[in-house]
């Protein structure tokens, strides 16, 4: 599988992520297992999760995608050939706690929590931890110290962020340059072909701004990861409705181009949709997910999909 570097960090990642949100919970252990296997076959070694995943599932206490993935890696020996990202400051303070009760990011929040997450996933170290949403309550300061102190203390190899503003990226990279801190090297953000319309919001999730792809575009030193980049499959599965944050003027447009471009390569629209995440100015990292093994095979294909620039072009201007 292709590789992208993160950021200017030492680490090489896969062209695609595989997301593990939902492993233990919608997903059973034996599916998760099989999904990892066969991401893993295909090349792919950069795993993503996050401590509180999915502690909105009835039942759920948010332990289990750490679990079972760190299950998944202690019964495949490969720990050291992964790339292994987790996340910190959305997990319920309390059971049965929404959002509203968030860990945050205080320096005792992320202490805390980096140590429930190496023992669940059963390892000493994390490659990538992201702040996985912005505390507006924490200093700024405080947050970036405890992830530098974690880094230097050789649990974290790097920190990245998810769900900020692009302005608030800026203002945390900024701290931590002046302080000679470890700096986010990427952000992971909601981003798909689709784009929201003007003002829409989606709850505690941040989608990606042009400015923010203006600013990954100026600085090689911090990637893009794109997370619900197939809409959980309104681009293809007739059950599944676009919600109305992606009701706009220009979606039938690009709708209508998408269509054209599949039909011409041969690809279904899930995978033109990767394709062209991956070969877009900036190149975006697909974090991608499935609920079975067709599923994610499809979403492989289309590491194979080459886009030419015309097809780009009809793509980014469908109303040309």
């Amino acid at each position: 599988m292709k590789q992208f570097s993160l950021g200017q960090t030492s680490m090489d990642v896969s062209a695609f992520c595989l997301g593990c949100m939902f492993f233990g919970t919608l997903t059973t252990q034996e599916m998760a297992y099989q999904l990892a296997d066969r991401y893993f076959e295909a090349g792919g070694r950069f795993f993503d999760t996050a401590n509180n995943y999915a502690f909105w599932i009835d039942g759920a206490t948010g332990d289990e995608g750490e679990t079972i993935l760190g299950r998944w890696l202690k019964s495949r020996k490969n720990r050291d050939q992964i790339i292994l990202a987790s996340k910190v400051g959305a997990r319920p303070t309390r059971p049965g706690g929404g959002f509203e009760s968030w860990e945050g990011l205080s320096a005792r929040a992320i202490e805390r929590a980096v140590e429930g997450s190496l023992t669940r996933l059963g390892t000493d170290y994390l490659d990538l931890y992201y702040a996985h949403i912005d505390d507006r309550q924490a200093p700024l300061e405080e947050t970036l110290a405890a992830f530098d102190r974690l880094v230097t203390a050789g649990k974290v190899r790097a920190i990245g962020c998810s769900n900020l503003m692009a302005w608030r990226i800026e203002q945390a990279r900024s701290i931590s340059h002046q302080h000679g801190w470890a700096a986010y090297c990427c952000v992971q953000q909601r981003y798909s072909y689709l784009q929201p319309r003007a003002g829409a919001t989606f709850g505690v999730q941040i989608a990606a701004s042009q400015e923010l792809l203006d600013y990954c575009q100026e600085h090689e030193d911090f990637s893009l990861l794109a997370y619900s980049p197939l809409l959980s499959g309104a681009y293809t599965r007739q059950d599944v409705a676009l919600i109305p944050q992606y009701h706009s003027s220009e979606t039938e447009a690009r709708l209508g181009a998408l269509a054209t471009v599949a039909a011409e390569t041969g690809a279904t629209p899930n995978q033109v949709v990767l394709a062209w995440l991956l070969q877009s100015k900036p190149a975006v990292i697909p974090v991608i997910a499935a609920s079975n093994t067709a599923q994610l095979d499809e979403n492989l294909g289309a590491l194979h999909v080459h886009l030419t620039e015309e097809h780009m072009r009809r793509l980014n201007s469908p109303d040309l």
